[in-house]
């Protein structure tokens, strides 16, 4: 966050609440953007409370959730009823309920300012309609104005540590005299009433209500209900609470107060809160096959109620959250970027650090919210003799928390100072037996960490153990892999006389397989050289090692005719018998005549520019794949190659998108090459791949070799 004077997100209040009372919403959310970051952090609530929250106040920008995803693209995206946990589970699971939702980015002149979430009931019908769609819209333009108008001031509006809640206006205010008369009306009904405010706390109860919960009103005032009633304490009745307040539909459910008295319980939710109706039920069907109920000896023993109420159910989807978001890490870097904002968000931390052990030390791989200083003097320490906190925790095995600046600095003098922080959780990372790392979650004040924040935090340490285990070992195989890749394609072409010449190697993004594309360019003269480009069939060790041994024999022939140069490597690939196929474009350069003799066994076409900018697929007689008849022929085309003139030579990741035509993404990419314009050969070449489908898709390798003769 800059220095400079800052508008709150309270300034937003009135245009969130004016964008979801003319959307037809319950509630929403303003999420904002702050320049130089690709998180959003959620700034504005309203309709539902804070907590509820929790699994978003944080959103990375990658992430494939749509409050990132509708940014990213630039446009509203509506996820119906149900659509949620189809489409987007890693955030259905925080929210299992029937609700529906607009992300809307918010644009300044197209430059993202952040997202307006709003939230429908669970009963609306699947499409928005034109007055929803129009009102969200003109939401979005509203807030975006303010925010660019602040900027303007110099007085940019910047989301606070955690949400700001925008409290809903009361349509209209009773009389004291009104208040009364509802009272008594409440009071003369046979069934019991209560009313809790939207944080579930017990805000109004009739007599008749205390007197079927069987707890004086006093002690229920103020109190939610599954934690001043122990037969309520089954997470099932919180989720009926969360249920109502995310899908704004009623909800009833059944329940046993102790010893025999089974009630029903029906809940109305509004704007404002929750009103519930409890009236004595009959023994349900299913009471002996699982119906949720607590009996007296349910109840731990004990003087602390608060130890004995089970962990929130908000939190225990929040864990599910977090356990679906890690199943997408594949790289370290994913460990990192989907995990460290939500557990932040989680946990409510103002810091967290991520180590992973390597060769003896514990590595700092990723961090939030502390100090550059502090990072470098921790960074590395060594396992052996702990001088860390980190350390002696993954040593123990054991999780460690500090709860002051003064139980911490009784241990490790000083490290409240470094840090700047006041508390810390500090959780060992094992696998399979093996400590892989450790990860701290700190806090800028002091505060205690209950048995269940305990309990919750070292399922989390097992689930990112797990996940950074993968990572790792995907790491490593994926450097190895490289490795390969790069020993067996030229380490740097050789300098021709009066040729410009351009490589590039892409290798697939995911994955762990050796590609088999290659290229080779090849001097055999003062006045002549060749050019080779080909695919190997397969991504494995075997692949990879007839791409080798077909770019000997490539070279190993260099210099005859290109038909004789592909005769005599079929001959080798058939003899090898690998099981493979390999397709190969080979060209002998004539510079000194302007031209090139081509010869193809069943690789695509390559593209020519010539020097007045024209662009055309060369058409080589085909010839068939490396492998598959012995004795095959390969014709030869003749293609004029002036000074000024690029031949392009690919392979088929260049090109090839699913469920396109291949002439047709050739065509494009003759298309992208026409209009490239006056570039030098290797601006060209990263021109070319940035327009390659590849890079949206991520799928297969890419080898590239431009060609330009120059005058000398």
């Amino acid at each position: 966050m800059q220095n400079a004077p800052q508008s709150g997100p309270d300034v937003l209040d009135p245009l969130l609440r004016r964008a979801v009372a003319e959307s037809g919403a319950y509630g929403g959310g303003i999420f904002l953007l702050p320049p130089d970051e690709r998180t959003l952090w959620l700034a504005v609530v309203t309709g539902l409370p804070l907590e509820f929250a929790a699994p978003w106040t944080r959103v990375w920008l990658d992430a494939q959730v749509p409050i990132a995803l509708c940014l990213r693209d630039r446009r509203m995206i509506w996820t119906a009823v149900g659509e949620l946990a189809r489409n987007y589970p890693e955030s259905a699971v925080a929210a299992p309920y029937p609700f529906a939702v607009a992300n809307t980015p918010i644009l300044g002149d197209d430059e993202p300012w952040g997202v307006l979430n709003l939230l429908f009931a669970g009963d609306h019908p699947p499409g928005m309609t034109d007055r929803e769609r129009d009102a969200t819209q003109a939401g979005s333009e509203r807030i975006a104005a303010l925010l660019k108008s602040a900027a303007n001031r110099g007085e940019p509006v910047r989301p606070g540590p955690r949400p700001h809640l925008a409290l809903r206006r009361r349509a209209h205010n009773h009389t004291q005299e009104q208040a009364h008369a509802a009272a008594d009306f409440t009071e003369r009904l046979p069934e019991g009433c209560l009313a809790m405010n939207l944080s579930g706390k017990i805000i109004f109860i009739t007599r008749t209500a205390a007197d079927l919960v069987g707890e004086p009103i006093s002690d229920l005032l103020g109190a939610l209900p599954w934690e001043a009633l122990p037969w309520l304490s089954d997470p099932v009745f919180e989720d009926r609470y969360r249920s109502v307040l995310f899908s704004r539909t009623p909800v009833s459910f059944t329940a046993l107060r102790p010893p025999d008295h089974w009630l029903t319980f029906e809940l109305y939710p509004d704007a404002t809160g929750i009103s519930a109706r409890i009236v004595p039920a009959e023994v349900p069907a299913d009471a002996e096959t699982g119906a949720p109920t607590v009996s007296p000896g349910d109840t731990p023993p004990g003087p602390s109620r608060a130890d004995a109420v089970p962990t929130r159910v908000g939190a225990l989807y929040q864990l599910m959250q977090l356990a679906a978001v890690l199943t997408q890490a594949v790289e370290v870097n994913d460990v990192i970027d989907l995990a460290i904002n939500p557990i932040m968000a989680a946990f409510d931390a103002q810091g967290l650090a991520l180590l992973a052990v390597d060769n003896g030390r514990l590595r700092i791989i990723g961090y939030r919210g502390y100090g550059e200083e502090a990072i470098r003097r921790l960074d590395g320490a060594p396992l052996s003799t702990a001088p860390t906190p980190a350390a002696r925790a993954l040593n123990n095995g054991e999780a460690t928390f500090y709860s002051t600046p003064e139980e911490m600095d009784r241990v490790y003098s000083g490290m409240s100072t470094l840090t700047g922080k006041s508390a810390w959780a500090y959780l060992p990372l094992i696998a399979s037996g093996r400590p892989v790392g450790c990860f701290v979650l700190a806090y800028d004040q002091p505060r205690t960490f209950p048995p269940n924040d305990r309990a919750l935090l070292t399922s989390l340490s097992g689930l990112v153990a797990q996940a950074l285990d993968r990572a790792l070992f995907y790491d490593a195989q994926h450097q190895l892999v490289r490795r390969l890749q790069a020993g067996l394609l030229p380490a740097a072409l050789p300098s021709i006389p009066g040729l410009d010449v351009a490589a590039r190697y892409l290798p697939a993004t995911r994955g762990v397989e050796i590609g088999g594309d290659f290229y080779d360019l090849i001097s055999l003269d003062g006045t002549s050289c060749a050019a080779a480009i080909g695919d190997v069939q397969g991504h494995n060790v075997t692949a990879a090692a007839l791409m080798g041994q077909v770019r000997t024999a490539v070279h190993a022939t260099a210099g005859a005719a290109p038909g004789e140069v592909l005769a005599r490597s079929n001959r080798l690939v058939g003899d090898l018998d690998p099981g493979l196929f390999t397709s190969c474009l080979y060209a002998h350069v004539y510079l000194g005549e302007h031209r090139a003799c081509l010869a193809t066994a069943g690789h695509l076409p390559p593209l020519l520019r010539r020097a007045d900018g024209s662009v055309s697929i060369v058409r080589v007689p085909p010839g068939p794949l490396l492998g598959v008849e012995r004795d095959a022929e390969y014709p030869t085309a003749q293609v004029a190659l002036p000074p000024g003139a690029v031949l392009l030579l690919y392979t088929d990741g260049l090109v090839e998108r699913p469920g396109i035509d291949l002439g047709v993404s050739i065509q494009e990419m003759a298309g992208h090459l026409e209009r490239a314009g006056d570039l030098t050969l290797e601006q060209l070449a990263d021109t070319l791949l940035d327009a390659s489908p590849r890079t949206e898709t991520g799928g297969d390798d890419i080898a590239m070799l431009l060609l330009s003769p120059h005058p000398d």
